[in-house]
């Protein structure tokens, strides 16, 4: 079944459950009118269905691949890069005085699920260049501002990210690569970097690396780290991609999934880079680009979910077992049918809402605005990648053996989501984040969406009083483990840490699920009671695993648990 983008969804959503018009309500934000947003979903759709979605099979099917040095890209991505960019779709949030088109965050999540959704291994490449515009509108220079992000911007040049060394994975603090000052203001960059998406093309006219690298006063660990933008080719008195840079690619990785998706191994030869940001504040400056990098992550999971449950759903409806109907009759594929629905709903409004308080921090400077974005990010990026994978499982096992020969596709959600949960700081590092560094605040920004999600059940008792008593007990629930929670050594914390973000994750879905009941028709109830009645339960245990603490992991040696 064709890919067909949830425009009438996302405009739902925005209406009544995400509260869009917060956000168009600033004076930042003014014109982003529901008439205009509207028309902007509607063209992001046609381009997903018509230009990316016959890509998906083709990426998978023909991989990029390096040939004598050369980047030699999928057929027919170059042509549905060009499309992205003369669309103006890299820019949509970036700065208007550089060429974009200054939308809200939330607008560009809800577009980046629809090319997620369409072909994700290509769309990998728009959401590093993205996150690089941030970083560069952030911390760069003017200089660097004023000739990179017009190129970024209107995609005439890419960008990509660089931390992951082979000796330092998670752990960036342990990178080995080295800066060394040129004297007139450049610094000549030596080091192996590998996992970098995108790293090459064989479509833009530039390709920039933002590295990280320790200068030779850089102490050890993360504080030492500055970034460097670093040029495949180094810009001339024009501006224009001169003389080739002192860098290549070493070898393509052969994944699992995202096959149209070139993963480099960068090698860098006193390669020449600028300083972005302050000298060993990389890790500041990088982080601007990995947060926007993991919200857009999450988005990439939902956006798989959905085109997954797409095509499960169109399966479903065709195949005929055991009987005069198809297999959408048997009650253990409705099972699954309506738990790809529910979660992919609750997924995406949770990553639109985390998207929506980033807008109003921009446009009103609120910390609490910020907070709330904080908080949301790892939840965001967790939950969506986690659903992006579940969901593609089930799509695999409602088409049964079909869904394991690679011909229908089904195999191919699954295989591409697969990374999401990994990359991008791993879900376990993401839930780490949760119990550590977001409630350094003693919870209050959680306890403050608590109390958002109680007072909305409160609100809905008269006409959905199972609905709601379900939501604000949960809630409940949540905040008591909250409450536990921050009272506890970081060990223990760390030790409950994935099933407290889930945990915050399922209520947050009856929460949104509740607010699509009240608002909705039948068929909205009937999916919220789904939720309610059969998924939001899950706390329960979650947070009883939560709270277990850290010695019954440590109870079995390492020999115990090798015999």
């Amino acid at each position: 079944m064709p890919y067909r983008a949830p425009v009438r969804e996302f405009s739902f959503l925005f209406d009544h459950v995400v509260g869009v018009s917060q956000v168009s309500g600033t004076d930042r934000f003014a014109e982003a009118t529901p008439d205009i947003v509207g028309a902007i979903l509607t063209e992001a759709a046609h381009l997903c269905e018509g230009a990316l979605a016959p890509l998906q099979r083709v990426g998978d099917q023909q991989p990029a691949v390096l040939e004598n040095g050369v980047v030699r890209t999928s057929p027919g991505f170059g042509a549905g890069y060009d499309a992205i960019a003369k669309g103006g779709w890299i820019g949509m949030s970036a700065n208007p005085d550089q060429g974009g088109m200054g939308l809200p965050m939330v607008v560009t999540t809800a577009v980046n699920e629809m090319m997620s959704s369409a072909c994700l291994a290509l769309q990998l490449n728009p959401l590093m260049t993205q996150g690089q515009i941030e970083a560069l509108e952030h911390h760069a220079s003017d200089a660097i501002k004023a000739l990179y992000l017009p190129n970024l911007i209107s995609g005439r040049w890419s960008g990509t990210m660089n931390l992951t060394e082979p000796q330092a994975g998670s752990d960036v603090g342990a990178l080995s690569s080295k800066a060394a000052p040129n004297g007139d203001g450049t610094y000549a960059i030596t080091g192996q970097k590998i996992y970098i998406t995108w790293g090459d093309n064989d479509f833009t006219e530039n390709v920039c690396h933002l590295v990280l690298a320790r200068l030779p006063d850089g102490v050890a660990g993360t504080k030492g780290i500055s970034l460097f933008l670093v040029p495949k080719y180094i810009p001339d008195d024009d501006g224009k991609p001169g003389r080739q840079n002192d860098l290549k690619v070493v070898s393509l990785e052969h994944k699992m999934g995202l096959h149209g998706s070139p993963t480099a191994v960068m090698q860098y030869d006193g390669a020449t880079g600028w300083l972005v940001g302050a000298e060993h504040g990389g890790m500041a400056a990088m982080f601007t680009m990995m947060n926007n990098a993991r919200l857009g992550v999450g988005v990439q999971g939902i956006g798989v979910a959905e085109a997954a449950y797409q095509q499960a759903l169109s399966y479903a409806q065709e195949r005929k077992q055991g009987g005069p109907g198809t297999i959408i009759d048997h009650a253990d594929v409705r099972r699954m049918l309506t738990t790809m629905k529910a979660d992919t709903q609750a997924a995406r409004a949770i990553a639109l809402i985390c998207a929506m308080a980033t807008d109003m921090a921009r446009a009103t400077g609120g910390a609490d605005w910020k907070a709330r974005a904080a908080l949301l990010t790892p939840i965001a990026k967790a939950f969506g990648t986690d659903v992006g994978i579940e969901v593609a499982q089930m799509g695999v096992q409602v088409h049964g053996g079909m869904g394991y020969i690679e011909e229908t596709g089904a195999a191919q959600y699954y295989r591409d989501a697969r990374v999401t949960a990994i990359y991008e700081g791993t879900n376990g590092i993401q839930s780490m984040d949760l119990v550590a560094r977001k409630m350094m605040d003693n919870g209050d920004a959680a306890f403050a969406l608590l109390d958002e999600v109680q007072k909305t059940a409160e609100g809905a008792r008269n006409g959905h009083s199972a609905l709601a008593k379900a939501v604000w007990d949960a809630a409940e629930s949540l905040r008591e483990t909250t409450e536990w929670l921050v009272d506890q050594d970081v060990q223990d914390r760390f030790a409950g840490a994935v099933p407290y973000l889930r945990a915050f994750a399922r209520v947050l879905g009856g929460y949104i699920h509740l607010k699509s009941a009240v608002a909705g028709d039948g068929a909205r109830q009937a999916l919220a009671a789904f939720y309610v009645d059969r998924l939001l339960p899950e706390h329960t245990g979650l947070l009883a695993h939560a709270r277990a603490g850290a010695a019954g992991l440590y109870a079995l040696s390492p020999e115990d648990l090798a015999s």
